[in-house]
């Protein structure tokens, strides 16, 4: 997620660090429930990792990203996983919560959001590798009059 972004809905929640969900891919759903196009998700993939930042969120500021995510419209399910840190050599795994959409893989996503979760990852220190290949995946334009939000 974008540092503006989340320091506007999750104010109390400073960053932790960065790394990998391992055996997971980055992949869009819910064509029927985004605003432009599918939202982006995570699924099981052995051999595949997602780069991630994490944040140290206490509860007040759970519960706001809850109802910013749409917690009361069941799209989500929360469920914990455990990240693999960039911090170096001997760095133990930590067990985050992230939010995985329960909707159908598939459908392009619009080239703003695509280019929404590039800035981030390379804002957070992504590998210029993962980066290039979030700005070059398959996207459609969305035409003049469309709403977006994020």
């Amino acid at each position: 997620m974008d540092p503006e972004q989340m320091l506007e809905r999750c104010p109390h929640s400073p960053v932790y660090g960065t790394g990998w969900l391992e055996g997971w891919r980055l992949t869009f759903a819910g064509d029927d429930i985004g605003w432009e196009g599918p939202l982006a998700t995570v699924v099981e993939d052995p051999g595949s990792r997602v780069f991630v930042v994490l944040y140290d969120v206490p509860a007040e500021d759970e519960q706001r990203l809850d109802r910013w995510e749409g917690s009361d419209f069941g799209i989500h399910k929360k469920i914990r996983l455990r990240v693999t840190p960039n911090s170096g050599p001997g760095a133990q795994a930590t067990l985050a919560w992230l939010y995985v959409l329960d909707a159908y893989e598939g459908g392009l996503p619009s080239a703003r959001y695509i280019g929404v979760i590039a800035d981030a990852a390379e804002k957070a220190g992504a590998p210029s590798e993962y980066v290039h290949a979030l700005r070059t995946r398959n996207s459609r334009n969305v035409g003049p009059g469309t709403f977006g939000s994020l």
